[in-house]
């Protein structure tokens, strides 16, 4: 960095320069920013996650009146190691209009974004109040909010709020809508024995393989069963297959496999007719084997968002953006968990874009840094009438 950066990419410098990879400690990270809200004056909560090294963050500028608009980020971001970088991944790295750094895009930087507005807001004064909500653990499946969200349901500031933004890069757009996901793991277990005699064994690989198999059978069972959602560019619920693990040597029948696997549901669907057509199957492949087990586990689940158009904050988002409708994202956000769980309407909007997240190299360009930062002012012009 050469010293004439803005606010903006000032504050991201000091975010990127967190390691808040996902699933590790992010606790030097929140108390930063904890400490420059209060700074501020901002109203500052830190609110205790799900593992002791973890938290979320909920602050308030303004007026402690209900109402007001919410501004959420994750503050995690995915690991870096492994990748071929051309730069240190923790160091803001500014090469032309470009920033390089983990987390850039996805997504530390809405978060400066946000930053830097709670600055304004708390120099001008504001008629509604400003919040900013804060999570971790986001990259693991939107893990670190749910904490975060019970403890909103209690929060007085929160009743009547006009709708929450969600700064997730999608260039600016803005998003009503994104499909839900559950992944589960297929666990099928079989009987060892020696590979020189494997009919004494039940291989449980095979019985994986035919459930791979049915997951194919299942897609087919939901696009031609149920509704189709043609604002996105595959307008049907997806499932497939993305890990197996099973096996120890090659000379042993081995007693056990897992798939994981994983279902997209367009919104307004849960999933839960696919997972009993997918049981059943299950106890179709265990009776044709005669011997094994197939169990399947949920290990993660969140809701889609389906918002309206017809909304202050999708109004509000449109006109700051410089946008004449509102689009859908492929990608999964905390959005459907903040309508779910607290009944806010909800949009997807924020600078940089998604293609270059979980990448080597992954930047955003001073530009559009600038657009979040238009943006979120056309945000507060809102709070200040």
């Amino acid at each position: 960095m050469t010293g004439t950066e803005t606010i903006t990419e000032t504050i991201l410098d000091r975010l990127v320069a967190f390691p808040s990879v996902c699933g590790q400690s992010n606790t030097d990270m929140i108390d930063w920013i904890a400490a420059h809200l209060a700074a501020l004056g901002a109203r500052v909560r830190r609110i205790p996650g799900d593992r002791p090294d973890a938290f979320s963050l909920f602050a308030s500028v303004g007026p402690d009146i209900p109402g007001g608009i919410v501004l959420s980020a994750h503050s995690d971001v995915v690991p870096a190691a492994g990748q071929a970088w051309s730069s240190d991944p923790f160091v803001l790295t500014k090469r032309d209009d470009r920033l390089y750094g983990r987390g850039t895009s996805d997504m530390k930087g809405f978060l400066a974004c946000m930053l830097t507005a709670a600055g304004k807001a708390a120099a001008r004064p504001l008629v509604r109040p400003l919040h900013l909500a804060i999570s971790h653990d986001e990259e693991l499946g939107c893990l670190g909010v749910r904490s975060l969200l019970a403890a909103l349901k209690t929060d007085a500031g929160m009743r009547g709020a006009a709708g929450c933004i969600i700064g997730e890069p999608t260039e600016m757009a803005v998003a009503v809508a994104h499909k839900g996901k559950i992944a589960f793991r297929i666990v099928c277990r079989g009987e060892a024995a020696h590979s020189a005699d494997p009919f004494r064994g039940t291989n449980a690989i095979v019985l994986a393989a035919q459930m791979i198999g049915r997951l194919t059978d299942l897609q087919d069972h939901i696009r031609l069963t149920e509704p189709h959602d043609t604002r996105f560019a595959v307008p049907f619920s997806t499932v497939q297959a993305g890990l197996i693990e099973g096996g120890t040597a090659l000379n042993i029948v081995p007693d056990l496999c897992v798939a994981t696997a994983e279902m997209r549901l367009i919104p307004g669907q849960d999933g839960s007719a696919s997972l009993a057509w997918l049981d059943a199957a299950a106890r179709r492949v265990e009776a044709e084997a005669g011997r094994g087990t197939i169990r399947i586990d949920i290990v993660n689940a969140y809701p889609g968002l389906d918002g309206r158009a017809d909304t202050e904050i999708c109004a509000l988002g449109l006109r700051a953006a410089g946008r004449n409708a509102p689009g859908v994202i492929d990608f999964g956000t905390e959005a459907g968990l903040f309508a779910q769980q607290l009944g806010l309407p909800c949009i997807v909007c924020g600078p940089g874009s998604i293609g270059r997240a979980h990448k080597a190299d992954e930047y955003i360009t001073t530009r559009e840094l600038a657009q979040g930062d238009r943006f979120l002012d056309g945000v507060l012009d809102r709070l200040r009438r």
